[in-house]
C-alpha cells in the first residue's frame, strides 16, 4: 500500500471509530479526497482495505458505506472476539512484562476515573464519559493482544475487535454491567501478575461474553465500553 493509500486508510478508519461517519451511512469519494488530501485512487485503495476489516461495505456501481451491523451478526463478533481475545490473553499471561502491566494498571485507573467523574455528575454525560473511556479501553485490549506476540492473532482480532467501536447507537451497558466491566480489567491484571494462563483466558472470555449480553439487546444503557 501507497504512502497515500495508507494515509487515506488510517483517516477513514479513524473518523468511522470516531462516529463522524454513522452505520449504514454512504462513503463520498469527492468528501473522501478532501478530507484525506489525496486522489481518488488512494482513497478507493483504503476503502477496499476497510471493506476487507468489515468496516465498509463496497457495492459495485454504487459505491461504499460504513457497514451497518445487525443483531445476529454483532453476537457472531462477540463470539468471536471470546475466543480471540481469550486466547491472547492466555498467551500474554506467560509472555507480557512488568511495563505493560504497569500500563494496564494506568488504563484500569483512568477508566475508573471516567466512570466516577460521570456518577458524580461533574462530567460532561455519557458522550464526555464515552470520549474518555472508549481509547483507554482500547488501549487496554491492544496492549494484551500485543503481549501475546502473535501476528496472526494479532491480524484475525483486527477483524473482530474494533467493529463494535462503530455501533454508538448500540451502547447499552447499564451501572451494574459497566461496574463489573471494570471489576473485570483488574482481574486480568492480577491474573497476568500471578503469570497464570487459564485464569487470564477464563476472564476475558467471561469480560467479552459479559459485554455480549450487554449489547445485543434493546438499548437500556449508556456507554459501550467493549
Amino acid at each position: 500500500m501507497s504512502t497515500a493509500s495508507a494515509r487515506a486508510y488510517d483517516l477513514i478508519r479513524s473518523l468511522i471509530l470516531e462516529g463522524r461517519f454513522a452505520p449504514g451511512e454512504r462513503l463520498k469519494e469527492e468528501e473522501l479526497t478532501d478530507l484525506c488530501g489525496v486522489s481518488r485512487t488512494p482513497v478507493r485503495e483504503g476503502l477496499r482495505r476497510l471493506a476487507i476489516e468489515g468496516l465498509v461495505v463496497v457495492t459495485p456501481h454504487q459505491g461504499a458505506q460504513v457497514a451497518a451491523i445487525g443483531e445476529g451478526e454483532l453476537a457472531e463478533i462477540y463470539a468471536l472476539r471470546a475466543m480471540i481475545e481469550g486466547h491472547a490473553a492466555g498467551r500474554a499471561a506467560m509472555l507480557i512484562g512488568d511495563d505493560d502491566i504497569a500500563k494496564l494498571k494506568a488504563l484500569a485507573s483512568e477508566m475508573e476515573a471516567a466512570v466516577a467523574s460521570a456518577n458524580s455528575g461533574l462530567g460532561g454525560g455519557a458522550a464526555d464519559l464515552n470520549a474518555h473511556f472508549t481509547p483507554a479501553n482500547s488501549e487496554f485490549h491492544r496492549i494484551i493482544l500485543d503481549a501475546a506476540m502473535s501476528p496472526r492473532l494479532a491480524a484475525m482480532a483486527a477483524l473482530v475487535v474494533e467493529i463494535p467501536l462503530i455501533l454508538r447507537t448500540l451502547a447499552r451497558y447499564s451501572d451494574a454491567e459497566l461496574m463489573r466491566s471494570l471489576q473485570h480489567h483488574r482481574e486480568l491484571i492480577a491474573a497476568f501478575e500471578a503469570r497464570d494462563e487459564d485464569w487470564a483466558r477464563s476472564v476475558m472470555r467471561s469480560h467479552v461474553l459479559a459485554a455480549s449480553h450487554a449489547v445485543v439487546r434493546p438499548s437500556v444503557g449508556r456507554v459501550q465500553p467493549d
